[in-house]
């Protein structure tokens, strides 16, 4: 299977989580951006890099995108989530609203 290209930021967004580097995956999206995983919205990148880091720290995964569509503003990804969790490794759909070049809105479901 071929991996989907991905636009900026999400090519550096993914590279950079999956590598546990919250930092440079915070710096993909807008400063008063908003992540919802698991229901829980996190907003701003101070939030946003710790959710990064303490995901990494409890799961230790990586999140391999295997497709990408774009409808009505939206990007979606599917990837194959992988990690130290029950039922790894899974299929997630990461919705996201790009603007500016930065990531506005991700949810992950």
């Amino acid at each position: 299977m071929t991996a989907p290209v991905l636009p900026e930021p999400l090519a550096t967004y993914f590279a950079a989580a999956n590598a546990a580097n919250a930092p440079k995956a915070a710096l993909c999206f807008a400063l008063d951006a908003v992540v919802v995983d698991e229901a829980q919205p996190r907003k701003g990148t101070a939030e946003i890099a710790a959710w990064i880091a303490e995901s990494h720290a409890a799961y230790d995964y990586t999140a391999t995108p295997t497709a990408i569509a774009e409808t009505g503003g939206v990007t979606r990804v599917t990837a194959t989530v992988a990690g130290n969790f029950p039922g790894s490794p899974i299929e997630l759909d990461y919705l996201f609203r790009i603007q500016e070049g930065k990531i506005r809105h991700l949810e992950i479901g």
